[in-house]
């Protein structure tokens, strides 16, 4: 039923929401209506109710080009390979000269990959980005099977092999467990695919070390909680229809309620902005709340899955982590260049959680290991925005230099 209310709800804010957006354009067509204040109050509620709802299909990327060296040069999206539970999407470049190739591992944590547009866009001059670009689960009809988390870890590796020998990886956060679990599991076999470099970026390797709100909701609730609670069943006007999903909109109010003061206050602003003719910074919360807004539901098998073996079992850093029956060595890992990264205000995945992984990768010899604490950054701020940009990105690239 959970899903069906939310769908309800939708429903009814469908025709509000439109009327809302009819009377902003009629609002905003008035004779100056710039200059009179009641008008400005009142566009500025429209443009509110106009954007009250969610989105669930992927936002576009929207990099069109970006400059390599002094020149532009244009990028088209290519699908390397297509399953029904994602695509590896490639940005192709228009030039000749040969760049690292890397595979960026998005979170399937209830937004698209999209949330990464700007880890992509910095990292496009100077490397062959791809992206694991995950599908929404309500789209995927239940003909298609299940996707739990042996098949995520299937994903990377066919994507790892499919980018070919000689790539690397770049994962941020709820992914850097399943990245790490895939490089040992190639380290075990041998795969001629298996990473050059590893970059683990605020991810929860092991989360015992300084818990968070996240971690001890996760502690507190026994299995079966999660399951009648939080799984519901995809509608029947899906294509996905009677799939089981841990929904997105579920996931986006647990973010939101973390942090819901901060929320309040940046639409407050907004409304403020708007009001006030101040457009672009607006724009700016417009843009990311258009992001933050649009969500994607997880199969069920996958979110109790990485509940259970992540947050609840620590499977991985108990040496009990097991990859389709066999289990998982990341001692195996010996030629892959470990960089771990970590925001000192991160409040979703604290400070440790992903330094572990160095413990775990023990036959790594110490020139191939690296760690960077990034000061004043929250959990977005590893990824995205100036810090990301100027003092983060540049290690990054250095160790895949390093290592390519």
């Amino acid at each position: 039923m959970l899903y069906q209310a939310y769908q309800a709800h939708s429903d009814i804010m469908v025709p509000v929401r439109a009327f809302a957006g009819m009377a902003l354009q009629t609002a905003g067509h008035m004779n100056g209506a710039a200059d009179n204040s009641f008008v400005r109050n009142l566009t500025a509620a429209y443009d509110l109710i106009a954007r009250a709802g969610l989105t669930h299909e992927r936002p576009p990327y929207g990099i069109d080009s970006v400059m390599v060296g002094n020149r532009e040069v244009k990028v088209r999206e290519e699908p390397a390979l297509v399953t029904p539970f994602g695509t590896l999407l490639h940005f192709k470049k228009d030039i000749e000269a040969t760049q690292p190739r890397v595979l960026l591992v998005a979170p399937l944590s209830g937004h698209f990959a999209t949330l990464l547009r700007a880890t992509v866009r910095t990292m496009l001059p100077e490397h062959d980005v791809y992206i694991t670009d995950w599908h929404n689960a309500r789209d995927v009809p239940t003909s298609d099977g299940a996707f739990g988390f042996d098949d995520y870890i299937d994903h990377l590796i066919q994507f790892l092999e499919a980018i070919g020998p000689g790539g690397h990886v770049v994962a941020v956060c709820q992914p850097c467990v399943a990245v790490l679990v895939a490089a040992a599991v190639m380290a075990q076999g041998g795969n001629p695919a298996a990473p050059r470099s590893m970059t683990l970026m605020a991810g929860p390797i092991d989360t015992r070390v300084n818990p968070t709100k996240v971690n001890e909701l996760a502690k507190s609730k026994p299995m079966d909680w999660f399951e009648k609670t939080l799984i519901a069943s995809v509608p029947y006007r899906y294509p996905g229809a009677g799939r089981r999903v841990y929904p997105g909109f579920v996931q986006l109010a647990a973010f939101m309620s973390m942090n819901i003061e901060r929320h309040v206050k940046a639409h407050r602003e907004l409304y403020e902005n708007l009001r006030n003719g101040e457009n672009e910074k607006a724009r700016t919360t417009k843009a990311f709340y258009d992001e933050y807004f649009a969500v994607l539901d997880l199969t069920a098998e996958f979110y109790l899955e990485t509940v259970r073996l992540v947050f609840q079992e620590h499977a991985l850093p108990l040496g009990e982590m097991k990859w389709r029956g066999e289990k998982v060595e990341p001692r195996a890992i010996k030629r892959t260049m470990l960089l771990t990264i970590e925001g000192e205000k991160d409040d979703i995945c604290a400070v440790g959680q992903t330094l572990a992984a160095h413990d775990l990768c023990s036959s790594l010899r110490p020139y191939l290991k690296r760690h960077h604490m990034q000061a004043g950054v929250g959990h977005y701020g590893v990824f995205s925005g100036k810090a990301w940009t100027n003092q983060i990105y540049p290690i990054v690239k250095n160790v895949i230099l390093a290592s390519d």
